[in-house]
């Protein structure tokens, strides 16, 4: 099926990208993940007196992956914050003309979009999220 020079290239490839994937994985994974992650590991292993590397692939990607998964929620809470005025809003404003049997979705829908649209949110979402991997930013 795969010959052996490009199993061979295969393998060289996995060898040569293997450290600035490590090193990539543990700048953007946080230490308070890393730590856990140290003793978890520490805690499942067999054999007792063997050290756990704190920058072995067992550590810094789940450490990476939960740390992904914080700053995301994070995103997603700062991003629902302002949707969750407007509804309120719209919701008083519906209750206070009387409206109480229209659906304050309903008329929230276009402001939610017009907001995303007047603050350019996806300019916004995309650049905070390359900048966030660029060092230094």
């Amino acid at each position: 099926m795969f010959s052996e020079q490009s199993v061979r290239q295969l393998l060289d490839g996995a060898k040569r990208g293997k450290e600035p994937l490590r090193e990539f994985l543990s700048y953007h994974a946080h230490r308070k993940d890393k730590i856990l992650f140290v003793d978890l590991a520490r805690r499942l292993n067999n054999e007792p007196g063997k050290l756990i590397d704190p920058e072995s692939f067992q550590v810094i990607i789940p450490s990476f992956v939960i740390s992904e998964l914080k700053e995301a929620f994070q995103i997603g809470f700062i991003i629902f914050i302002p949707f969750l005025v407007i509804d309120m809003v719209v919701a008083n404003v519906l209750l206070s003309l009387g409206m109480m049997m229209l659906s304050p979705t309903t008329i929230a829908l276009p402001f939610k979009i017009l907001l995303f649209v007047l603050v350019d949110g996806w300019y916004l979402i995309v650049q905070g999220l390359v900048l966030g991997y660029v060092r230094g930013a």
